[in-house]
């Protein structure tokens, strides 16, 4: 039961936030958003699993590209 404990901490500290992201944008709460993407996963026999990891790339790849600079002379 330890090990499944250590487990969950490590991607509760290190995941995406793709779920968190995205019902700040659709203004709803993440937990929602985490049950519905259960539930579409067990429909979809794991297919939405690939969706959620390119989301993932993409946004982390978006906040590589539109960091903030904070003068001009960043670049």
């Amino acid at each position: 039961m330890l090990m499944l404990d250590n487990i969950r901490h490590f991607f509760e500290r290190n995941g995406f936030g793709v779920f968190t992201r995205l019902a700040d944008r659709l203004g709803m709460r993440a937990s929602n958003v985490r049950l519905f993407f259960i539930y579409v996963t067990f429909f979809t026999v794991g297919l939405s699993f690939g969706f959620y990891l390119t989301l993932a790339f993409l946004l982390k790849l978006k906040d590589m590209v539109y960091t903030k600079r904070s003068s001009v002379f960043d670049l």
